[in-house]
């Protein structure tokens, strides 16, 4: 007898979801049985291709009104995640939203409030919390090892020029939001991982490249945010888009016991050199392609958390709700010049 529990149908066919929808498959705990696309998909194609059996819908509504689908995965336009994830909720489907969430603070909480008004759970896809970086470094956070962390940095540095699948749609403001928003928001999310407690307010400021490359972006594709939290301690997330080097997630935090830069630690209550880094084995976030993202492991837990009628952890829909706060003060803060921004 099949392990799998869930049914998925998966809405928008494009990059992201062909990740998706083999991550989805691998768990054991779920298979895609349907898929939307604007674009016409043969349904056997896709079965063969993917495996399964799957059928390919021209319509959203006639997806969500399919009784045997329990869960959908929506990897369509930014623009187009709020109506969807809306009418997901009020179908009784549980959602997998890759991010962002949606492209205002207004319809991030329409869809939280959607979900729970109809019992629904959510998942989004900060896959990154599942990685082995940040597994490794929110792990030496909880043993100690660190002490308490007053100041952290959790950096995107990843050039989404023409030669990458998401520049097509990605220049344009209805789409791209931001570059915190954007891609980001994958390091101010791991910020917030990392730092203790909550946030009281934010200041960004934002620019741009003027290589020929980024031209056609119609918003700022560099953006840098000072988070200030309640109890103190300080943290710095740069969004930078429009970079021209090697895909970098960076993280350096800094406690009363020891510091982490990336994959090195140095730490008093290890005995070791401070003069000295020690490098740890983790294995670190260092490509922008979606079928090196963690999704299994993410998709895994939300599966699991369903079947336990539980939110999943970490990046449930209302953990989700609280980095894009923080992301939506940030870019207010940046359109108004840097001014600081309360965080609600």
């Amino acid at each position: 007898m099949s392990t799998k529990k869930y049914n998925v149908g998966v809405i928008g066919y494009g990059w992201a979801a062909a990740a998706h929808i083999d991550a989805i498959n691998a768990t054991g705990l779920a298979q895609v049985t349907a898929v939307y696309s604007s674009r016409p998909l043969d349904s056997a194609a896709l079965s063969a291709k993917h495996g399964g059996n799957i059928k390919a819908y021209r319509s959203v509504d006639a997806l969500l009104a399919d009784p045997d689908v329990q869960v959908v995965d929506i990897t369509s336009y930014p623009s187009q995640h709020c109506e969807q994830a809306v009418a997901a909720a009020k179908a009784g489907k549980h959602i997998i939203l890759e991010k962002p969430m949606a492209n205002s603070m207004e319809e991030v909480q329409r869809i939280v409030d959607a979900a729970e008004k109809n019992g629904v759970k959510g998942c989004v896809c900060f896959e990154l919390r599942f990685s082995g970086q940040m597994e490794s470094t929110k792990a030496l956070i909880d043993q100690g090892l660190l002490g308490d962390i007053h100041y952290g940095e959790v950096d995107y540095y990843h050039g989404i020029g023409p030669w990458y699948g998401q520049y097509r749609w990605n220049i344009g403001k209805k789409d791209g939001g931001s570059a915190l928003l954007t891609a980001g928001c994958h390091a101010l999310d791991g910020l917030l991982m990392c730092m203790p407690g909550e946030v009281d307010s934010v200041m960004s400021l934002s620019t741009k490249s003027k290589s020929a490359y980024f031209t056609p972006y119609e918003y700022d594709t560099s953006a840098v945010t000072i988070v200030k939290f309640k109890n103190g301690a300080v943290g710095k997330c740069a969004a930078i888009v429009d970079c021209l080097q090697p895909y970098y997630f960076r993280t350096h935090l800094m406690g009363s016991h020891g510091s982490l830069l990336d994959n090195r630690l140095h730490s008093d209550r290890l005995k070791s050199d401070k003069s000295k880094w020690s490098t740890l084995s983790m294995k670190m976030c260092d490509s922008g392609d979606v079928s090196d993202h963690p999704y299994q492991s993410q998709f895994e837990a939300f599966f699991k958390a369903l079947a336990e009628g539980r939110e999943m952890p970490l990046t449930s829909f209302r953990e989700a709700l609280r980095t894009f706060k923080v992301i939506f003060a940030a870019d207010r803060s940046a359109a108004e010049g840097g001014r600081p921004v309360k965080v609600d």
